[in-house]
């Protein structure tokens, strides 16, 4: 008979490995159904899931950054233009573009407190001076400077959201403001009373020696991406290619070198993902999911186009901190910038670059002039109490797609709109800002601002302006 006593570590042992096999059996469970969980979200297998995942296309969101911190730069001060404020600006776009075809600079302005569209025209002594183009539009939410119908001046296309929070409320709209020649614009309409619409862009889809439009529809639980099909005589047949909502960006583009336009769309809410129609030139496409984070609170912001890595071929820089859906908002470990390498064949390949809290514009220059692409970012929900937070950020391309991370300022805060230029013309890159400030604190506001690296006479560096009443 058995030692009773002798007995009991030996039970004690096997009553421990099976305990660990079952922790480790439930643990693997939960993986495998957090897994399917996610390739359910995103309309794939799960087999189709985890070849994607292993191929660069899908990523989770604890991957690590690959940018290294560097020291700040005190390159380039902020000095505010345009109309003075008195309550806590709401700017959603800036873009620097000629509109009068001067020679010289000027600053398209989308603002969601002004419920306006605006033009802050550069005049030869360099001074910005703001005018009204179009007053009353309920937030507008973006806007498309192009020659719409070929009388050889620049016309402004208008994506309206109609209210700048989430709501399913036919609110959007989308308008032309055509120009007579003389920067005098008179209003079309070309879409009212529809999801509210979040980005227009331009492109002759079709190849018939017109210009089309790509509509972007955020809405809330009801959005859509289409493309207006451009008849003339300002007639467009709109064609659905989406019905998914959080359509942030919907860019047009030859994303395959194939002589034929293309369209990348930005999709947030729960999906949280990139998607890239491939066009055949004559207004039919195909649907490709290029990209999809595995975490629905992602806060996917904003989508551009550049040849980052310089192979002849259109990368996606994407930035991650949208926050609008905390209150107030937050800054998140997962925020920040990446870019998806296209690497041809419907290959795309996400690299994480930098963690960055709230971060919701990105664009892609050569800051340094030094023959490589550099990447400015902005954010709009960092974490304001604390100094160290910046609202602008250098990555420094050092080679071989390396960067290094500069804080180039913290003040104004809150920027969501951005654009970068030469608009002096002394082969020196401007900085555009625009702030979002939707939330406290307000310390540090600006509604906007041009970031210089040397200051001029007529526009002295001055202190951002501090609001103190909260909305």
């Amino acid at each position: 008979m058995s030692n009773p006593a002798s007995s009991r570590p030996s039970r004690s042992r096997w009553k421990l490995t099976l305990g660990l096999l079952a922790c480790g059996l439930i643990a693997a469970l939960v993986g495998l159904f957090a897994m399917v969980a996610m390739a359910n979200r995103t309309g794939r297998t799960l087999s189709q899931w985890l070849q994607d995942y292993q191929s660069g296309k899908l990523s989770l969101t604890s991957a690590a950054a690959s940018a290294t911190p560097g020291e700040p730069l005190d390159w380039y001060t902020p000095r505010p233009v345009g109309d003075a404020f008195t309550e806590p600006p709401r700017i959603s776009f800036v873009q620097a573009h000629d509109l009068d075809r001067d020679g010289r600079l000027d600053v398209l302005v989308c603002d969601c407190v002004e419920n306006k569209v605006s033009w802050l025209h550069q005049n030869q002594e360099g001074q910005f001076i703001e005018k009204t183009i179009l007053a009353d539009v309920p937030a507008p939410a973006r806007l498309e400077c192009v020659d719409l119908d070929g009388d050889q001046d620049l016309d402004l296309v208008v994506a309206v959201l109609g209210k700048l929070f989430p709501s399913d409320e036919k609110v959007g709209a989308l308008l032309v403001l055509e120009n007579d020649g003389q920067q005098e614009f008179s209003t079309r309409t070309l879409l009212q009373g529809v999801a509210r619409v979040s980005d227009v862009r331009s492109g002759d889809l079709d190849q018939d020696g017109d210009l089309d439009l790509v509509v972007t529809h955020f809405g809330y639980y009801d959005g859509q991406l289409q493309w207006l099909e451009n008849q003339g005589d300002w007639q467009f047949e709109g064609h659905v290619l989406q019905q998914l909502p959080g359509g942030i960006h919907g860019i047009v583009a030859d994303l395959n070198n194939d002589q034929k336009l293309d369209i990348a769309v930005l999709i947030s809410q729960e999906f949280e993902r990139i998607d890239v129609f491939y066009g055949d030139g004559k207004g039919n496409f195909e649907e490709s999911n290029i990209y999809q984070a595995d975490n629905p609170d992602f806060g996917s912001s904003g989508i551009s186009l550049a040849d980052l890595d310089a192979d002849g071929d259109l990368d996606i820089l994407y930035t991650n901190g949208d926050a609008f859906d905390y209150s107030p908002p937050r800054p998140w470990p997962w925020h920040g910038v990446q870019w998806l390498e296209n690497r041809g064949q419907n290959d795309f390949r996400y690299h994480r670059l930098a963690d960055f809290g709230g971060a919701v514009n990105a664009k892609a220059v050569d800051v340094d002039r030094d023959g490589d692409i550099d990447i400015l970012a902005a954010s709009a929900f960092n974490a304001w109490d604390d100094p160290e937070s910046q609202s602008l950020i250098l990555l420094e391309n050092v080679g071989s797609m390396k960067f290094v991370i500069h804080g180039l300022g913290n003040a104004p805060s809150h920027i969501q709109a951005l654009d970068v230029a030469d608009l002096s013309g002394d082969n020196q890159w401007e900085i555009v800002t625009g702030g979002m400030h939707i939330f406290e604190p307000y310390d540090r506001v600006e509604r906007l601002a041009i970031w210089s690296r040397d200051s001029t006479q007529n526009n002295p560096p001055v202190e951002s302006t501090a609001i103190k009443d909260s909305q």
